[in-house]
Parts: structure tokens; sequence; C-alpha cells
């Protein structure tokens, strides 16, 4: 088990993920991939990576438009996981916005 960050753990985890807000008791980041399939790859991508490290990430998806939110449900709001799982999200968005 990982214990939840307090605010001012989090306000410092941000700094480090600029395109990443706090959304209650969650991180929250929206990104617009060029198409509706690169939007899909992105979320194929970020679901291998969390099976693989037993950490999913909530995902909305809105034709090109991803909204990515991460929490730790089992301890009701955000952990050094999420902020983990931010920052692999961003390096699959940053692959992709290469592509």
């Amino acid at each position: 088990m990982t214990g939840l960050l307090n605010d001012t753990q989090v306000s410092e985890a941000l700094r480090s993920l600029p395109e990443w807000e706090q959304d209650g008791t969650r991180l929250s980041r929206t990104v617009e991939f060029d198409s509706f399939p690169q939007a899909i790859q992105g979320v194929n991508r970020i679901a291998e990576i969390a099976e693989n490290e037993g950490h999913h990430p909530d995902f909305d998806v809105r034709w090109r438009k991803v909204t990515f939110y991460c929490s730790t449900h089992s301890e009701g709001g955000i952990t050094a996981k999420d902020v983990s799982m931010a920052e692999e999200i961003d390096g699959v968005v940053d692959a992709l916005s290469q592509t």
C-alpha cells in the first residue's frame, strides 16, 4: 500500500507535470490527438502499461479528445502511483505526437 499525498506534495508533483491538474481526489489531463485512431492507440498503449503496473487510470474518450484521471481508489485519493502513471501517460502522449 502507498499513502495519500498531502496538498503540498501534490502541488510539488504537479510542477513536473505541467499538463496535469488536481481535480478533487484525482489528477487529470485532457489530450486532443490528431485522429480518433491515434486517440485509441494512446489509450491502448497506456492500458498495457497500467496492466503491467497493476495501477489503472480512468479514461474518458470523446472522439479525438481523451481525458485521463489518475487516482488510487483503494486509498481514496492521489498517491505516488498516480504521479508515476501521469508521467507514463505523458511519455506515451509525447511519443504519439512525434509520429
